[in-house]
């Protein structure tokens, strides 16, 4: 199984696991992404995975410990 795959099957037990509460919230900051055109779109979630990249690394983060927690679950 990919990374991709693990994050994806991880953020889909969460999601399902969470309150109906919390999916609003989920939908509510999700829904005006999905609104805007594809390009920006694109471009804003590169914009946001570079700097949660940087501050992952920033904060010590490495790829084999983000590996190690999504094998725990």
């Amino acid at each position: 199984m990919s990374l991709f795959d693990k994050v994806r099957h991880n953020v889909a037990k969460t999601y399902q696991s969470i309150s109906s509460q919390d999916h609003q919230q989920i939908q509510t900051n999700v829904s005006p992404l999905l609104e805007q055109p594809i390009d920006k779109d694109v471009n804003s979630l590169r914009e946001l995975m570079d700097k949660t990249s940087d501050r992952a690394k920033e904060r010590g983060l490495t790829p084999e410990i983000l590996e190690s927690i999504l094998n725990e679950h």
